[in-house]
């Protein structure tokens, strides 16, 4: 049975084992390829107001951080990165983080999520998000930069999580 939990500080080892494959990749996520365990640590762990593991007995086999998208007047919109370990895809965990996500944002305080960087060559992806209720709202042209492919479109994708209107 697969649980979603926070990270704990000995999760790292199997975050990193998760992380970085996808991070040398440079296909889906804007790090740098050559991105060290530490900056990578900094970035998903420590920067984040929250980083979740998925796991099954113990083996790691997906993370997420949730973070404030801007600071001040923004901070109620936040953003997430999801991560699935390459033999675990498909098992539906990037679904079941994106749900939990969604719950703890709220949780949380957030009002609604956004994804800043989707790059628009990551189908899965953009179907996924669609399909649990995000819309592109706008679309960067050339913003991403793949490594087999050149500059590809980037996706800015949003959900209100709860009506942020006011009354």
């Amino acid at each position: 049975m697969i649980t979603l939990r926070p990270f704990q500080d000995d999760d790292w080892p199997g975050v990193w084992a998760v992380l970085e494959p996808i991070f040398r990749a440079g296909e889906t996520y804007a790090y740098p390829t050559d991105i060290s365990e530490q900056a990578a640590r900094g970035a998903w762990i420590d920067k984040p107001v929250a980083t979740y593991v998925a796991v099954e007995g113990e083996q790691l086999l997906g993370t997420y951080y949730l973070i404030a998208n801007q600071p001040g007047r923004g901070a109620h919109v936040c953003n997430c990165g999801y991560a699935v370990a390459e033999p675990a895809r498909g098992r539906g965990i990037a679904t079941r983080m994106c749900e939990h996500s969604q719950a703890e944002a709220i949780r949380l305080g957030f009002r609604a999520m956004q994804y800043n960087l989707v790059a628009s060559s990551n189908h899965e992806a953009v179907r996924l998000w669609e399909k649990l209720g995000f819309a592109i709202v706008g679309t960067l042209p050339g913003a991403f930069h793949h490594p087999a492919l050149g500059y590809v479109d980037a996706h800015v994708m949003f959900k209100n999580l709860v009506d942020a209107r006011p009354g």
